[in-house]
């Protein structure tokens, strides 16, 4: 997994790249938290992103909590369809 932060205004863009496995979901984690940590509004592309497992769904989940937290938004901009139909199998269950 790669990935790139983008400003965009106030608003940080996170690029994901590759596969968010349980091998790099910490790297995910790191990208992401100190940025809503920081209260800035995140927005993560997954266009790019050809594989995802539940450790993925993970890091967003404790994106989404985090942000609501700091009270600032955290959203997904674009999915690829690999990660669409991951999360919506886990939305089935949540």
């Amino acid at each position: 997994m790669d990935y790139k932060v983008e400003n965009k205004g106030n608003i940080k863009v996170v690029h994901l790249t590759g596969e968010i496995d349980m091998d790099v979901a910490d790297k995910a984690r790191q990208s992401i938290l100190p940025l809503i940590e920081a209260g800035n509004e995140v927005h993560l592309n997954l266009s790019k992103v050809a594989y995802m497992d539940s450790s993925g769904i993970s890091v967003l989940i404790e994106s989404k909590k985090l942000s609501e937290q700091k009270k600032t938004k955290f959203e997904l901009i674009e999915v690829s369809k690999p990660v669409e139909k991951v999360l919506a199998m886990a939305r089935k269950f949540l």
